[in-house]
């Protein structure tokens, strides 16, 4: 990170793929980093083999990244704090490390999701918890972005969004370098549901998918997933534009179509009959898309906006309704004009 701060530490809360990814990319980007994982045995065991072999067994950590397990040690006196833990866990882990958060540290949210109950972005999480002259400093970090990919160093583009230009423009500098090309924005409420609502679509494909409806069927459901999610944030106050970008489109596409998409695989197994439980074991990771299906749907119901896609997602995740039932009953809703 260029200018004040460069020298410090940048810590990462959250060892799990994504996070992990991030730590390598940081490191490789010339930045000392403490990744953070919750469990002791596990983060003593990363720190001494040098690499995060349940989640990238094949990307050994660069030197000048560090394991602990000591959340608020992680934290304190770094320059930046990027926050890559589940986003149903982000309030309850910030509010553990926010007494330490000095006032020019800046944190970036990589988690993508809308909060159970409070129906919050995790923008709106962050500022519930953080001391108000830590708001301007908070950041969001979207677009396509398989974690296994950045680990390996292959081009990758994303986004950072923030409230101050400047803010937004350190973040994007310590993570830029190399394969990995980072943009910025100040629409952090249109990254955010854009990076958040793409699980539910990459659920919806998935499904289709295991159905056996064909390519295309899975175009339509990308595109018209796009206007629902346009439709969703521009509600919230986003600009149109940022839903076209890395956040939007480029996230959406990837989620949607490749192999290494978590929420995609969910669907797959939901198309081919599978039950939840058994697909999220086999998994063993988290998938955004089944928390923010059902905050997403009552997101819409509270701001009036029709989301088709998500509410019968909802129904086959939460209701238990056949995949192919709720897949046909999309192509069964009344014919309208594109652009709405």
């Amino acid at each position: 990170m260029t200018g004040q701060g460069s020298s410090l530490p940048v810590a990462v809360v959250g060892a799990g793929s994504w996070g992990t990814a991030l730590a390598m990319q940081l490191a490789r980007a010339g930045r000392e980093v403490r990744l953070w994982d919750r469990d002791v045995s596990r983060a003593a065991q990363m720190q001494s083999d040098r690499v995060n072999t349940r989640y990238l067994p094949d990307y050994p950590f660069p030197a000048n990244v560090r394991v602990t397990s000591d959340l608020l040690s992680a934290v304190e006196g770094t320059s930046l704090v990027v926050s890559v833990v589940p986003s149903q866990v982000t309030r309850s882990i910030a509010e553990q490390y926010a007494a330490v958060m000095r006032s020019d540290q800046v944190l970036c949210c990589a988690s993508k999701g809308i909060e159970q109950g409070s129906l919050s972005t995790m923008d709106e999480v962050l500022k519930d918890v953080l001391a108000p002259e830590l708001h301007e400093n908070i950041c969001v970090l979207s677009g396509p972005s398989f974690a296994k990919e950045v680990a390996a160093d292959l081009p990758t583009a994303v986004v950072v969004a923030g409230h101050k230009e400047g803010v937004a423009d350190r973040v994007a500098d310590a993570l830029h370098g190399g394969n990995f090309r980072v943009y910025h924005t100040d629409d952090v409420i249109g990254a955010e549901l854009g990076g958040s609502l793409k699980n539910v679509m990459a659920i919806a494909c998935g499904m289709a998918d295991g159905v056996g409806l064909g390519d295309n069927a899975r175009a339509a459901l990308i595109t018209r997933g796009l206007a629902e999610i346009t439709r969703l944030a521009v509600a919230r106050g986003a600009n149109p534009l940022t839903l076209m970008g890395l956040g939007g489109m480029g996230d959406l596409v990837l989620t949607c179509t490749g192999g290494l998409s978590r929420n995609r695989r969910v669907g797959l197994g939901l198309g081919q009959g599978k039950a939840l439980d058994v697909i999220l074991k086999e998994l063993g990771q988290v998938a955004e898309g089944v928390f923010t299906t059902r905050s997403a749907r009552n997101l819409g119901r509270q701001l009036n906006v029709d989301m088709p896609i998500t509410d019968q997602m909802y129904r086959v995740l939460y209701e238990e309704v056949p995949a192919l039932d709720a897949l046909t009953a999309l192509m069964g809703r009344a014919r309208k004009a594109e652009r709405g």
